[in-house]
């Protein structure tokens, strides 16, 4: 039994449908890329699975119960955090204090702070920060505690939104490269939105590829490096641009 699955997701802004009958499956131990140009459904995706959005038809499942219509902060109690686009940390509050809400739902004291001892290891940056403001970080910084806050949960599961988002290239391989050890050392599962698609699939294992709110193709992250659609337009530059996702729109085999 996957440990997060999706089925037949739709959801809507308005009028307008986000997402089109979407389902993905998130075995345990796995990170998950989901890939797509702008305004594919990505960040959609996860607001849906988080609670964020409700889905006006399909099920979302976490360790076999249905959790579509639950409360986000009953989602996190279950297991799941979402990390979203743009970091969003509270940024009048101490780097540390940052690191507690993350911990707001547990009562073990003292695990909590052997937590943050566990994070600060990961990301010494945030030790000599601590006692700053978030807001007035580095964006790098400011996706290191938004990283600890969600670990601070000690989730099953992590939902992580463009991680790379106005990064330079030497923190996006930083910030990959401490997504790669949580996976393999703390055992947590991730699903990962992010159009640097190469750093997406070099550390996944699965991925889904979304166009226009619809599954157009899935496989093994190997699968998918090489794939020559997904090396074209995705592989070869950051962001296909306009005039790709043109090209890609008369791929009519993927539709």
């Amino acid at each position: 039994m996957p440990l997060l699955e999706a089925s037949s997701l739709e959801t809507y802004y308005g009028p307008v449908v986000a997402l089109r009958g979407v389902s993905i499956q998130v075995e345990q131990g796995a990170i998950v890329a989901v890939l797509g140009a702008n305004g594919a459904g990505k960040s959609t995706l996860l607001k849906t699975i988080s609670g964020a959005m409700d889905p006006q038809t399909g099920t979302v499942r976490l360790k076999g119960d249905e959790i579509q219509g639950l409360n986000t902060w009953d989602i996190a109690r279950r297991g799941m955090i979402h990390v979203p686009e743009g970091r969003e940390v509270f940024s009048h509050l101490t780097v540390r204090e940052n690191l507690m809400m993350g911990a707001y739902t547990r009562r073990d004291r003292d695990a909590v702070a052997g937590d943050i001892e566990m994070v600060y290891g990961y990301f010494p940056r945030l030790r000599e920060r601590e006692k700053q403001h978030a807001g007035k970080l580095s964006g790098g910084e400011q996706q290191m505690v938004a990283i600890s806050r969600a670990l601070m949960a000690r989730p099953d599961v992590i939902l992580l939104d463009e991680p790379s988002l106005g990064l330079s290239p030497l923190l996006t391989k930083g910030i990959f490269d401490i997504v790669r050890r949580l996976n393999t050392e703390r055992g947590v599962t991730i699903v990962l939105v992010e159009q640097n698609a190469r750093l997406a699939l070099e550390i996944a294992t699965y991925g889904y590829v979304l166009e226009l709110g619809r599954v157009v193709l899935e496989g093994s992250a190997e699968s998918l490096r090489g794939n020559r659609d997904v090396q074209e337009f995705y592989l070869g530059q950051r962001e296909a641009g306009v005039r790709g996702e043109r090209r890609w729109k008369r791929k009519k085999q993927w539709r």
